[in-house]
């Protein structure tokens, strides 16, 4: 399928991106990789139309880029706000399917929700600024059990890792595009 060139697409990100240090503290090592992984999403999408970030491009498999890019959303908004910061607030993208995250994606709202994406970094980042020490137990519960702030980092570092190798192949089987 060819695409319109009038049609509206994601920014192309320049890959500014550097290793993070290859000595450091523990903090600064885990939010140097997490912040590298934030980074690469957007130049993973760029340059894309709402169709091709809504697209299921490899079958049986129903993810789109724009599935995680929600997906990280929520998981963002979750272990940030809800657990580090202990904010009541309701899971994103689950009113009507429990993985509404992925299976609700839609061209008419992928921008918005690619900004809502981008909004909720620096919340994310304040919420885990706040939190003065990495073991400390943190404000929510996961499954009614206490967990600390390396906890969540060294889990939203897997979480980015596995769901931008999702998006290696997805954006591959779209336009051909690769690299790290």
């Amino acid at each position: 399928m060819s695409q319109n060139i009038s049609e509206p697409t994601t920014p192309i990100v320049a890959d500014d991106r550097a290793d993070p240090p290859f000595l450091d503290s523990d903090r600064p090592a885990l939010e140097a990789w997490l912040e590298l992984y934030r980074k690469t999403l957007p130049i993973k999408i760029g340059g894309l139309t709402a169709d091709q970030l809504c697209r299921r491009s490899v079958p049986p498999s129903t993810l789109s880029l724009m599935g995680i890019v929600r997906h990280l959303t929520k998981v963002e908004h979750y272990w940030f706000g809800t657990i580090a910061a202990g904010l009541p607030a309701p899971m994103l993208y689950r009113e009507n399917d429990p993985d509404g995250d992925f299976n609700e994606a839609d061209p008419a709202t992928a921008f918005r929700d690619l900004d809502a994406y981008h909004a909720q970094l620096p919340v994310s980042r304040q919420q885990a600024a706040a939190v003065d020490d990495l073991d400390r137990p943190l404000p929510g519960l996961r499954h009614g059990e206490p967990l600390n702030l390396r906890w969540v980092y060294l889990h939203m570092i897997e979480e980015y890792a596995r769901n931008l190798g999702h998006v290696d192949l997805l954006r591959e089987a779209i336009d051909g595009s690769t690299g790290y």
